[in-house]
């Protein structure tokens, strides 16, 4: 699916604290690391404020009477406020960068609970590149702006009030001029506020879309060299890079204006404060201490400005991140357990298996109705019957249906209307985590993680042994070629298995899902993609594996569901025939007519082949 097809949540156009409540709620941890970090800043930007107003002391006590008088105490109270200050940013750093790492992963984690906890839909409407940003640069964003912004902005508010209190205790009428150019910044302030909000979101959209560009430019390098599409695919991933760096250079054009206003009026600050201020010492109702300290508290008083403008210009950026973490992390799945049910039967995270009731794998549909788009129904009062231990195939065309009735079978998706059953009860009055317990699936296209073999048998029950996993190994026929490796059961795959052939990855999947010993069994077009040998060696496995169990085959190759107790032909959502081989054969309908020409084509495949 193209990223282009993929919709992102627009967001509201104003600053939302609300958000910044939630994802403050993720640094409860770190309260006290918090309060300690405030503490730490107000320290630091006390002695910040303290420094000019000793330097008056100085002149007005030392400089201008020409006198030596009680320097040594002024010295040491000096001395002593630069190793406090000292120890105090040693703490700051200490302390910010345990929020940073610690709020990071709080998030991740978070997300990355929710994202095992979605249903199927959100996956199949949502690009893996979206998913990767938000888990990777938003939440980084984020920890970062948790942590050192709210250094700067704590140290910023504390330094400016304490230089307003001391100016005003100076000479307030001096210190009003000089705060008078603070209306205009505050009225730029709030200009920028949502010309940088909206530049800054364009830009995390337009990033997400990237990485879902590079995501699929990886995973379909084999496709995009087959078909020759390396130059279009150039075209349009710079297509998305150059709006990019539109939306990135409009957001850094904002930001870069924003800064120069805030220097603009601090120098316009200082000019008052040298302007009136030499007045008054001319006229003598102004020390020349005073002059100095209000000189060098309105550069000082203007720089925590300067920081906050830059933060300002960063919180919008991180702003436009928690808006897409947390519309993530909020995500409900649609598929999910009632409260009555999680508190009996638990969930995915916290079963409660002692409750749990014994699978015998008898699937009743119950006047079924589904659809994945409400004006195009796939599946409409459907009705079916599985007997425990009964194997079921599935046949007809793409888009028929049949995957839609193994997904609803095994609850990744609910009926729209209806029910289904198993033994007996409505799936949903039981946990997720209580089918899907007993649920074996095989897929056409196995997914390996990176590891050794044993590690990806072991994936579908943690706690089995060697010899549990050997076990599987030889039930599905694949002990045997993984034995003939070099490292045998700690051969390595390889990256989503690419270091094994196609049946070689179906036969792992396969002792993966036998492992676990499921009372319902799913082979999804697992003998499709490979060849002839592999596909005898899953034939012969399958008679031993689904014995006593309850399974849907789907299949392409009708050759291998000979043998299944019924096959249920599908047509546009509908039970068209029904019956074993032998009977729809002897019917000589669709089922017959798809058998005998897949037949002749195999055939003369292998005709063509001997020749």
């Amino acid at each position: 699916m193209s990223i282009e097809t993929l919709k992102e949540q627009e967001y509201q156009s104003r600053f939302d604290w609300k958000l910044w409540r939630q994802i403050l709620s993720y640094a409860q941890p770190f309260k006290k690391e918090l309060i300690l970090l405030g503490f730490v800043m107000v320290a630091v930007a006390a002695i910040d404020a303290a420094f000019p107003y000793l330097t008056k002391v100085a002149i007005d006590e030392f400089v201008v009477p020409g006198t030596t008088d009680g320097l040594g105490p002024f010295i040491a109270v000096y001395t002593g406020l630069i190793v406090l200050q000292g120890f105090n940013v040693w703490s700051l750093i200490t302390l910010a960068g345990k929020v940073e790492m610690g709020l990071t992963y709080r998030i991740r984690r978070a997300g990355f609970r929710r994202l095992q906890e979605l249903s199927l839909d959100y996956y199949d409407t949502t690009a893996v590149g979206w998913l990767l940003t938000r888990m990777t640069s938003d939440t980084m964003r984020l920890g970062e702006i948790i942590s050192w912004g709210l250094v700067d902005i704590v140290w910023g508010f504390t330094m400016m009030t304490a230089i307003m209190v001391v100016m005003f205790s100076l000479n307030w009428q001096l210190a009003l001029i000089t705060f008078s150019v603070l209306p205009i910044l505050f009225v730029a302030s709030m200009y920028f506020q949502a010309k940088i909000l909206r530049a800054f979101r364009h830009v995390r959209r337009i990033n997400s879309r990237i990485t879902g560009a590079f995501n699929e430019g990886i995973n379909g390098a084999k496709t995009t060299k087959l078909l020759n599409r390396e130059e279009k695919n150039l075209e349009e991933f710079s297509d998305l890079t150059e709006s990019m760096r539109h939306h990135s250079v409009r957001a850094a054009v904002f930001s870069s204006l924003y800064l120069p206003v805030a220097l603009t009026l601090g120098t316009g600050g200082t000019a008052l404060a040298v302007w009136f201020g030499g007045t008054g010492v001319i006229a003598g109702t102004i020390s020349y201490g005073v002059l100095v300290a209000f000189v060098a508290y309105t550069i000082q008083f203007f720089e925590p400005i300067r920081e906050l403008a830059r933060i300002f210009a960063e919180l919008q950026s991180a702003h436009a991140a928690a808006e897409r973490m947390m519309s993530m992390i909020e995500t409900e799945p649609t598929v999910q357990d009632r409260k009555d049910v999680t508190a009996v039967y638990g969930d995915s995270f916290h079963p409660k298996k002692e409750n749990w009731p014994a699978i015998a794998g008898r699937i009743t549909f119950d006047r079924v109705w589904f659809s994945y788009n409400p004006e195009e129904p796939v599946l409409e009062d459907f009705n079916l019957e599985v007997e425990a231990g009964e194997t079921i195939a599935l046949v007809g065309e793409t888009g028929s249906g049949k995957s839609t009735i193994i997904n609803l079978a095994c609850r990744f998706y609910e009926p729209t209307q209806g029910r289904i059953l198993v033994d007996g009860v409505d799936y949903r009055e039981r946990s997720q985590a209580w089918l899907h317990s007993n649920l074996g699936y095989v897929l056409q296209s196995p997914h390996l993680f990176s590891g050794t073999i044993r590690d990806n048998i072991r994936y579908g029950q943690l706690d089995a042994s060697d010899e549990d996993i050997e076990r599987a190994a030889k039930l599905v026929n694949a002990h045997e070629f993984i034995t003939r490796m070099p490292k045998g059961y700690g051969a390595p795959v390889g990256e989503s298995g690419n270091l094994l052939s196609t049946g070689q990855k179906q036969l792992i999947s396969f002792a993966r899902a036998v492992l676990a010993d499921p009372r319902i069994f799913v082979l999804d077009e697992a003998t499709s993609s490979i060849d002839t040998e592999t596909e005898q060696l899953i034939q012969n496995a399958i008679q031993n594996v689904l014995e006593g169990r309850t399974s849907f085959i789907v299949a392409h190759r009708l050759s291998t569901i000979r043998r299944a107790d019924r096959i249920l032909v599908i047509r546009d959502g509908r039970l068209q025939e029904e019956g074993n081989h032998e009977q729809l054969m002897e019917e000589q309908g669709y089922y017959y007519r798809l058998y005998t020409n897949q037949f002749l084509e195999d055939e003369a495949s292998r005709q063509v082949s001997s020749m």
